[in-house]
């Protein structure tokens, strides 16, 4: 009664407000964040004659972008299976947003430092561009724990169907993108380039498939 009582005092002091403005943000910047990914594609200049030679040769760039494009999917399911779960906001959980979209507009300059350096670099280059991808995923996952771990301790935040255990339940998933993204990392830096970049491109897809909780998955994997 009390903590209900103290939430409804807090949404009228200005404290808390709906997640429209948060979603309608976010939704801009993951918009913004994707066309900034196109930008990457160009057309080759070549001589008459020349150009599936060098469209083909572009193949780093192609890679790097379904990458990225896969990772910036995958983050915006995240987001929005997330935020329907949530009732309202207040100022810790829009820092913890504000990491998230800080962490995932960093992709557009990564993606086009992997893809120049596998097009352009020596194997020295090509180890330091995906040491670095693997690093803003990690970084990435981080902002998600927070974000997760701040709804977990926070009951009143969330909408009244979500048990208080969910975001618990989700930091495992943010925790696991840590140590994958660390291990993808150093298997470029240390073992092998493209084993690296399959891992990053395996990645988004555990947590597209992920995306609304891993009880949902599991529920899905029994049936």
């Amino acid at each position: 009664m009390e903590g209900g009582r103290r939430a409804e005092e807090d949404e009228v002091a200005g404290l808390r407000s709906d997640t429209g403005r948060a979603i309608g943000f976010s939704d801009a910047v993951f918009a913004i964040i994707i066309t900034l990914l196109v930008l990457d594609l160009r057309i080759p200049e070549v001589p008459p004659g020349g150009l599936l030679h060098a469209l083909l040769d572009q193949w780093p760039v192609y890679l790097a972008y379904v990458t990225s494009y896969l990772y910036v999917a995958v983050n915006w399911l995240n987001h929005k299976g997330t935020f329907h779960r949530v009732r309202c906001t207040d100022v810790g959980l829009q820092w913890a947003n504000l990491a998230v979209l800080f962490t995932v507009a960093l992709l557009p300059f990564v993606t086009a430092v992997v893809s120049d350096a596998v097009q352009h670099g020596n194997r020295f280059d090509e180890r330091v561009a995906v040491s670095c991808y693997g690093m803003l995923g990690v970084v990435l996952s981080a902002a998600w724990l927070w974000l997760y771990h701040y709804l977990s301790r926070h009951r009143e935040l969330l909408q009244s169907h979500v048990p208080a255990s969910f975001f618990a339940g989700e930091r495992l998933r943010a925790v696991l993108g840590v140590a994958a993204y660390a291990v993808a990392g150093l298997v470029g830096w240390l073992v092998s380039v493209p084993a690296a970049l399959l891992v990053l491109l395996l990645l988004p897809a555990f947590y597209g498939l992920s995306s609304n909780g891993l009880a949902d998955l599991r529920r899905r994997a029994h049936r």
